[in-house]
């Protein structure tokens, strides 16, 4: 019953996701006590002019009780302010219910180009770090807003923060560019960092199963509207595999869009990382930072795990702000809901994990910044992890730990993965065919942005002719990975491209129970749960900027650096890696032959290949001591 009522759940949130792909989870839920928004806030509408005469929409909620001040919550979003009128309002507002609930003034903006706001709007738009005139971005629009609403909400204290998850995440990141004094602390949470890692590639694979979410960023409205001005293909099918695999190649996609969808278009023109895409990054401007920080992000995001661990060691790494990060058994979002029991696919982690985050780290983090001293002595730790193996919450002073050490084990013959390599030259071999493959996940369904597969259970992969699979003896001892995750590959290929497929898997004991949230098809029984997954297109082994194609049978060393984890191999499980070459439609398929621009590449261009992993082949984990 549990189960059928978790995924009667999943089915209306997505439902409620028509008109947009990315959750805003922090306005969609309601909380759960009766907290009528409109019973405690008064909400205006106000347009306020950037510096160029664009008006942009932006709604504010203040507190009825006038007796105090209080600082300003903002959250710039390209996913609307809905509902609109004076009379609307949200059933949810705010970061989390606590701040809703002890008074803040909430403050939400249609970006530049989006929705209600007038101007043109630019997909992740570059950031100019010497504007001059009338010069615009998004931190001078963050800019020109805080400087409103200072100067014009009554019973502000003057203090601003700002908040989001996702793309409305980005903008938080952005808003700290800003430079204006009033605002204190920011809060980037699963934030988008730069789309050649995020979000529509991983290492330069396009992630097809974003490829839907084009038709909401590609598409450009004539006027401000409260309407949406975008409709999403139409499949016709519930089996999302079939569908992409009878598409063909990535080119045949273009029927189903019109050709003003200047982002797919844009994706199409630039399939390696250009200008284009270098210039809208944002890490590389995430120097000196003055605002206090939280970044917060889900081990389980199938969408953004690199830009929030990034988006932290960027700021660490060239700023003296307080700067702390939260990573969570959270897939996409997950922190912002009001779910008692966290679930993230067939796995339990525990019970109120993301109401803990809600009231003690968040509303603590915004608290100290914007209502008490603000002195940077709050009493949160530097980085807080849950382990997803031990599932626990673990403190350190600073990320990854002082305390882990690389160890390295070697993909051998046989399945076998050792600390020791066998000095003798053997390799393991796979067909890898682009008609026949390998699924991400065995569920057949369609899904806007995957989540569940970030736990899946990896003994279906693991049976198929073309995925290696290495494993070690049962472990006798704990061992806990801490920190990013490094396979050093070396490989051959037949042809001249490929894609290189990695993942780590904790392979559970046979005599593990079962819980209520597994599949019925499934068994917790020697599950292989599925910890982390990275690709790697061939093509950018060397540079992401200068591709170039394989020598056919000459051996070749290709890196994947794998997001961090947090997880304890516990005594009596094993850990296992697989290698493969296609992971569909996560990502599309590589033609196997190389081709310049592969949203260009003919069907003829798709060919078997023979891929070999040589022995002196490794992962190495940064561990725990």
């Amino acid at each position: 019953m549990k189960r059928i009522l978790l995924l009667l759940a999943i089915t209306l949130v997505f439902s409620s996701c028509k008109d947009q792909l990315k959750l805003d989870t922090t306005t969609t839920e309601k909380t759960k006590d009766t907290f009528i928004v409109a019973e405690h806030y008064n909400k205006k509408e106000v347009s306020i002019a950037m510096r160029d005469g664009v008006k942009l929409h932006t709604t504010i909620y203040s507190p009825k009780d006038t007796s105090k001040q209080y600082p300003i919550l903002m959250q710039r979003t390209p996913y609307s302010c809905r509902p609109y009128g004076d009379a609307e309002f949200k059933s949810k507002i705010g970061p989390n219910q606590y701040l809703m609930k002890e008074g803040n003034i909430i403050v939400y903006q249609d970006v530049r180009g989006r929705w209600n706001s007038e101007g043109v709007y630019d997909n992740m738009r570059p950031f100019i770090p010497n504007k001059t005139g009338k010069q615009f971005d998004e931190a001078s629009d963050t800019y020109d807003t805080i400087d409103w609403l200072v100067n014009n909400v009554d019973n502000t204290n003057g203090n601003v923060g700002t908040w989001g998850i996702s793309y409305p995440g980005f903008y938080a990141t952005y808003s700290t560019l800003s430079g204006h004094p009033a605002l204190k602390a920011a809060s980037p949470q699963a934030c988008i960092s730069d789309f050649f890692f995020d979000d529509f590639f991983h290492n330069g694979a396009f992630l097809l199963s974003y490829w839907r979410a084009t038709t909401l960023f590609g598409y450009m409205k004539e006027k401000p509207t409260t309407e949406s001005w975008y409709e999403f293909p139409k499949l016709g099918t519930e089996d999302q595999y079939q569908f992409f695999l009878d598409a063909g190649p990535l080119s045949n996609l273009n029927s189903y869009f019109k050709g003003d969808n200047v982002f797919w278009n844009q994706i199409q023109s630039h399939p390696n990382y250009d200008e284009f895409w270098q210039s809208r990054g944002i890490l590389q401007h995430l120097k000196d930072i003055k605002p206090a920080t939280l970044v917060v992000g889900g081990l389980f995001d199938a969408e953004d795990l690199y830009g929030p661990f990034n988006t932290y060691k960027s700021i660490e790494k060239n700023s003296k702000n307080y700067n702390g990060v939260v990573f969570g058994p959270w897939s996409h979002g997950d922190w912002a809901r009001s779910n008692d029991r966290q679930v993230v696919g067939n796995i339990h982690f525990g019970d109120s994990i993301s109401d803990y985050f809600q009231k003690n780290i968040e509303t603590k983090f915004f608290n100290h910044f914007l209502k008490e001293k603000a002195d940077g002595t709050v009493d949160l730790p530097e980085a807080h992890f849950f382990n997803t193996g031990s599932k626990q919450w673990s403190d350190f002073t600073a990320w990854p730990p002082e305390n882990s050490v690389k160890e390295s084990y070697f993909m051998q013959p046989n399945q076998r993965l050792t600390q020791k390599a066998n000095r003798m030259i053997a390799t393991s071999d796979f067909i890898s065919d682009p008609k026949k493959p390998v699924p991400y996940t065995e569920d057949i369904k369609v899904v806007f942005t995957p989540r569940k597969f970030m736990t899946d259970d990896q003994r279906f992969a693991s049976r198929r002719p073309d995925v290696l699979t290495f494993e070690t003896e049962v472990l006798e001892n704990d061992i806990t990975l801490a920190g990013d995750i490094l396979a050093k590959l070396q490989v051959s290929t037949t042809g001249t491209s490929a894609d290189w497929i990695v993942k780590v898997i904790d392979v559970f004991p046979a005599d593990t129970e079962n819980t209520d949230d597994v599949q019925d098809h499934l068994k917790l029984s020697n599950y292989h749960m599925l910890i982390r997954s990275e690709t790697m297109r061939g093509r950018f082994r060397n540079s992401m900027i200068n591709p170039e194609p394989f020598e056919p049978n000459q051996k070749t060393a290709v890196n994947i650096k794998l997001q961090d984890v947090l997880h304890t191999f516990k005594k009596g499980h094993k850990i296992q890696v697989q290698v493969q070459s296609t992971f569909f439609p996560y990502i599309d398929i590589n033609p196997q032959t190389y081709v310049d621009n592969i949203f260009e590449a003919k069907a003829s261009d798709f060919k078997a290949q023979t891929h070999k992993v040589y022995n002196d082949s490794a992962i190495e984990f940064s561990v725990l001591k």
